[in-house]
């Protein structure tokens, strides 16, 4: 008789990570590299790693006040779904949503190799050139009942948001929050190689393309394949019924679509974070009552009903949160990066380049944010690739795929799992959909980098 391995829920997976981190700060010596700043961050100095005297231990009862500690240290996303899950409740309320997406689906139903195609090529730009991700959560919701109209599951309408991100970062070209963040710290250029980039984009989007429209398609022939087909929670609500468009439902979708506009607008030229697009979604929310004269309690009754619905959302997110400070609190986030970049030493320019994208996909689940884990790890990185002989702007292009590729799987990735948690889908099902093509992304990551040294690239 078969056995069947049970995958623990999402939550209980994330605490695991938590006890093994702990685990990892007794361990491991506790130690740290010196640093400095440099353009107002602080960044580590090479070659100053050393053991601390005294070890760093942390009581065993931190393993319970890490996870309060992870949920305040998340408070800015955590709020920012909240608001959205809210705001979204409201927009929905007054049906412009299902009406609009009802004569989507008229159109394009089918079609849905062009939904995958022009949807995360659109996620994908977004990320590669002003950084987006935490902004693409609203969206979550509609994308789904696109893809239920298509006769597509909410894996592979995940798939068209997070592998088109993910591949935007893996790929990007001017990202600030990444690219132009790691070129500064490592003294390159800023947006140089920029040509082999936008090369390199066509390749990896294809293969992730391709992935999500293989599953698709099994899905639409047969949707008891479907990974989540036994999920409850996973199962989306029914595609809407055709129906006519009036005109505050048609004022409500100009008011929503001029607030996306706005956060991006934000975003890019005044660099808003949480605290700005979190009160966006507030006025949004407002406004479209307003329009569509919903009385003020069932403006409340339906933010307060949107919100509710994301609170398991956020444990995960707080939950995540809490294995990266159990590791810092050890002080052995150092000790670990210290021992991964040791072999790049030993071994020759193709092979050092290879594994630098292995060692930033590592560091990715340590350091999940994008910026955090270019001011640690660059100034590590760029005087090893000087060392080993290959450019720093190589260093940049390993970190970056590391980065990027590793923000789809990693449960780390506070933004992977608020959207998971949205859609009700478990880690574990979301890692048997994606871990084949982050093995597809890896080999062709290891190979664009023995490219990428044999063109010299600068």
């Amino acid at each position: 008789m078969a056995i069947k391995l049970k995958v623990p829920h999402t939550l209980v997976l994330l605490y695991g990570m938590v006890v093994l981190a702990y685990v990892l700060t007794l361990l491991l010596p506790a130690g740290s590299f010196e640093t400095q700043l440099d353009h107002g961050h602080e960044v580590v100095i090479p070659g100053t790693y050393s053991v601390m005297e005294e070890s760093v231990s942390q009581p065993w009862w931190s393993l319970f006040t890490v996870i309060p500690r992870g949920l305040a240290s998340a408070q800015g996303i955590i709020f920012f779904v909240f608001l959205i899950g809210g705001a979204l409740a409201v927009i929905r309320a007054t049906g412009a949503l299902d009406a609009a997406l009802a004569r989507v689906l008229n159109r394009f139903g089918g079609q849905p190799a062009l939904l995958i195609l022009m949807g995360m090529l659109a996620f994908a730009i977004g990320s590669s050139t002003i950084g987006m991700a935490e902004e693409y959560i609203p969206l979550v919701a509609i994308l789904i009942t696109l893809c239920v109209g298509m006769r597509m599951d909410t894996v592979a309408a995940v798939g068209i948001m997070v592998v088109g991100y993910g591949i935007g970062y893996g790929t990007a070209v001017m990202n600030p929050f990444t690219v132009l963040v790691a070129q500064e710290v490592a003294g390159v250029q800023p947006v140089s190689g920029i040509e082999f980039r936008l090369l390199m984009f066509i390749p990896f989007f294809a293969i992730g393309y391709l992935h999500v429209l293989r599953y698709a398609k099994r899905i639409r022939e047969n949707p008891a394949q479907s990974l989540v087909a036994d999920i409850a929670e996973a199962q989306p609500p029914e595609p809407p019924k055709s129906k006519d468009l009036d005109a505050r439902q048609f004022s409500v979708l100009v008011v929503t679509l001029l607030a996306l506009g706005l956060v991006v607008w934000g975003i890019k030229v005044h660099q808003w974070y949480f605290v700005e697009l979190g009160a966006v979604f507030v006025a949004l929310a407002i406004i479209v009552g307003l329009i569509s004269r919903m009385s003020f309690d069932d403006m409340a009754n339906n933010f307060i009903s949107g919100a509710g619905e994301l609170i398991g959302t956020a444990l995960l997110i707080g939950f995540a949160r809490a294995i990266e400070i159990t590791l810092s609190d050890g002080q052995v986030l150092h000790t670990i990066i210290n021992g991964v970049s040791q072999p790049l030493m030993v071994v020759g320019a193709e092979l050092s380049a290879v594994g630098m994208v292995f060692i930033q996909s590592l560091l990715n689940f340590f350091i999940p944010s994008g910026s955090g884990q270019a001011y640690v790890t660059m100034p590590l990185m760029a005087p090893i690739s000087d060392l080993v002989g290959v450019s720093r702007q190589i260093a940049v292009l390993a970190y970056q795929m590391g980065d990027g590729f590793m923000n789809m799987v990693v449960p780390t990735n506070a933004v992977l799992m608020a959207i998971l948690g949205i859609c009700g889908i478990p880690y574990g099902r979301w890692f048997r959909f994606i871990w084949p093509l982050i093995v597809q992304l890896l080999i062709a990551g290891s190979i664009t980098m023995v490219i990428a040294v044999a063109v010299g690239l600068q």
